[in-house]
């Protein structure tokens, strides 16, 4: 499965205005505004929830394909779980790019921070569905577990301390 790539831009215009672009056509942005700061915020929330809404792909490719990468000068060969980062350079501070990217890849980028891992799932061992609620249903207190339950002896209870009103 190909790796995915969001690209979101700020654009300054000769008006003194500046808009907030994003490479998926359904997003919605905002119109042309004169606070350069504001839309500087819009843009960088849009690319994190991008990253909150799509996730790591545990079995996505690297989006870089290992050559000619826009993301990382030198050359590497693909390797390790999938991550997805977000790459953003301060300096320039008008373009925010979301990635699936590989492990490997991920070392030699500047200026990432990566967002989530695409581990797979391990498998658990099914249990009878039936067994577990019985248990959950026995324990005081909601508990998870009988072990983790408060005492019941009342002899074993901290003795109720009064206290006093400042005033």
């Amino acid at each position: 499965m190909p790796g995915r790539t969001w690209t979101v831009r700020l654009t300054g215009h000769l008006d003194h205005t500046v808009s907030v672009t994003c490479s998926t056509a359904a997003c919605r942005m905002p119109p042309r505004s004169k606070d350069a700061a504001s839309m500087r915020r819009f843009a960088a929330e849009h690319a994190k929830a991008h990253g909150r809404l799509a996730g790591a792909r545990p079995n996505a490719a690297c989006s870089c394909g290992s050559d000619q990468c826009a993301l990382h000068e030198t050359r590497v060969h693909c390797a390790g779980p999938s991550l997805l980062v977000l790459v953003h350079n301060p300096a320039v501070g008008q373009v925010w790019t979301l990635a699936e990217v590989c492990q490997a890849c991920a070392r030699t980028i500047p200026h990432i921070t990566i967002l989530a891992t695409g581990k797979p799932a391990l498998a658990t061992p099914a249990a009878p569905a039936v067994e577990q609620a019985a248990q959950r249903a026995a324990v005081p207190g909601g508990f998870s577990s009988p072990e983790a339950a408060p005492d019941p002896s009342p002899g074993r209870r901290r003795p109720h301390r009064q206290h006093r009103s400042r005033g």
